[in-house]
């Protein structure tokens, strides 16, 4: 009997955090040829952001680590996704983990250059916006995605990170 419960809640653990579509996507880490898959992410609540490093929006890099230093010990992961699409995004990664790294401390996940928009968005993205009906029209366009893997809202670019439509949604999932 002691062995069926401990396999009961083995088994209704791990299929509570089964990875979903969305999530099981990979990306390469940034400035290294590291690929993780976004399922290590499972049952966390995750605020992806198209980040870009010469953009008005930058200083959301201080908001998106305050969140995340705020929230991540209760189960919010931010994810930065960089991206030239906008034109505002160093060309060598190496500037863009330098940059994030020196000029805001940056600690939550940072992943490599990706394509957000069009056609040749990368498959991650293609995933986000069929999901979620929005595509990023600018730099620091905002996912936010469930404990369930699923997109639960698309934030436009001047949805601050600490303002109180995203920290209220943040909340109301965590």
């Amino acid at each position: 009997m002691k062995k069926l419960f401990i396999l009961t809640i083995i088994l209704f653990s791990t299929s509570s955090f089964a990875c979903s579509d969305i999530l099981n996507s990979s990306l390469r880490v940034l400035d290294s040829d590291d690929e993780q898959n976004l399922c290590e992410y499972s049952g966390n609540v995750i605020l992806v952001v198209n980040v870009a490093s010469r953009c008005g929006y930058t200083p959301q890099y201080a908001g998106l680590q305050r969140l995340y230093t705020k929230f991540k010990d209760d189960g919010l992961t931010i994810i930065g996704i960089p991206s030239r699409d906008f034109f505002q995004e160093f060309s060598a990664e190496s500037k863009v983990a330098e940059f994030c790294s020196t000029e805001y401390g940056v600690e939550f996940p940072m992943f490599a250059t990706a394509k957000v928009t069009g056609k040749k968005a990368h498959p991650f993205y293609k995933k986000l916006i069929a999901a979620s009906g929005k595509e990023p029209k600018w730099n620091f366009a905002k996912y936010l995605i469930g404990r369930d893997g699923q997109v639960i809202e698309h934030y436009k670019s001047s949805v601050t990170p600490e303002s109180e439509r995203l920290v209220s949604a943040i909340q109301a999932v965590l």
